[in-house]
């Protein structure tokens, strides 16, 4: 058994558009009913599970007759999602009644899980719903989120869910077995990979787009889903859905290893999604970083994007993205120190510095 309950007591089960949802743009009922008494049965065992939904802009496209399962436009995808999530919930609900399980439902935006306040409130609501012997059925509030500002697909908001959640492990249940070094689809010798330990290893080896059509997702989305699980300290698998029974069939998946558990607010901050500018630094400042230190304003060689005190940044190396973290200076100062030393920086503010660009305390390693 995939994440068993007696070595997984918390589990985080997303569920993509096109295993949820027919050509037709209907619930595919009798197999959602193989995967809520998965799911009962896993309560019954003692582990707690929340579920990411997808499925509310196909259903919805279809009771309103929108052409393009609804995503011809950010207006109609909103009014699908208006529409399908009451039919998504209800189905959720219904199901899971019939096991003694009362359903609860949560609609995020991405500013919800980003802003730390919100991210705490959100963690405290879960939290007690799961100890209280509820299901959670969460999903991106799609009706008011807007091109700029939202997730996107579903897989890296289960990733931050479980992360919020205290989780421990994530199945990604899709219309795929995992990962291989090729598109299966197009190649018959591409080979499955079932085991991922690092995932730089594996960023290349992803298709942007859904297979079905019918989502947002696709193993690109998933990747970058394993890598926010993997920063907290949560292991993932992605595992087909195409069985009945799909949480209690054996079956091929590809894993995903977890990283040692960062710190609740480390964990936070690496799996942010919306930097709100980028500092490039030196190789220096790189070796610095990666030795626990705080970012000093010498290693600093560019900085790009308009940001405030306490906003995230993301911060680049010479070879590529390298850390994330909240930033003691806005960008206008952030440039003016750049490249400079410590003694020459209360004569370039006018005021006493404070002691890094971005302190160690508030900064995590990708």
């Amino acid at each position: 058994m995939l994440f068993a309950p007696a070595t997984t007591p918390r589990l985080i089960v997303k569920v993509g558009s096109a295993l949820l949802v027919d050509s037709a743009g209907t619930v595919r009922r009798d197999w959602l009913a193989t995967l809520v008494a998965d799911v009962a049965a896993r309560v019954a065992a003692g582990q707690q599970i929340a579920i990411v939904s997808s499925g509310a802009i196909a259903l919805g496209a279809r009771r309103l007759g929108l052409v393009k399962g609804g995503r011809a436009s950010l207006e109609d995808a909103q009014a699908a999602a208006a529409t399908g999530q009451i039919a998504l919930a209800q189905a959720w609900a219904e199901l899971l009644a019939r096991h003694d399980l009362p359903a609860a439902q949560i609609l995020v935006t991405l500013g919800d899980l980003e802003d730390r306040r919100r991210y705490l409130n959100a963690a405290a609501t879960l939290g007690r719903l799961l100890r209280l012997g509820a299901v959670p059925v969460i999903n991106e509030n799609d009706s008011v989120a807007t091109e700029e500002i939202r997730f996107g697909d579903n897989d890296r908001l289960a990733a931050r869910v479980a992360q919020a959640a205290g989780a421990s492990a994530l199945v990604l249940l899709s219309d795929v077995d995992g990962l291989y070094d090729a598109d299966p689809s197009a190649n018959p010798d591409a080979r499955h990979i079932a085991h991922v330990a690092r995932i730089d290893d594996v960023a290349d080896m992803a298709a942007a787009t859904s297979a079905s059509g019918m989502g947002s997702g696709g193993m690109a989305s998933k990747i970058a889903a394993a890598r926010i699980a993997a920063a907290a300290g949560i292991a993932m698998a992605i595992a087909s859905g195409r069985v009945d029974h799909p949480l209690a069939t054996e079956r091929r998946h590809t894993l995903f290893a977890a990283d040692r558990a960062a710190r609740a607010r480390k964990a936070w901050l690496a799996g942010g999604l919306t930097a709100a500018g980028t500092i490039h630094v030196d190789g220096g400042a790189a070796t610095a970083l990666a030795s626990d230190g705080s970012l000093l304003a010498a290693g600093i060689i560019d900085v790009a994007g308009s940001f405030a005190r306490g906003d995230l940044v993301a911060i680049d190396g010479p070879a590529g993205p390298l850390a994330r973290g909240l930033a003691e200076y806005d960008a206008a100062e952030t440039r003016a120190l750049a490249g400079r030393r410590r003694d020459e920086h209360a004569a370039i503010l006018g005021y006493a510095p404070r002691s890094a660009v971005v302190h160690r305390n508030h900064l995590a390693l990708l």
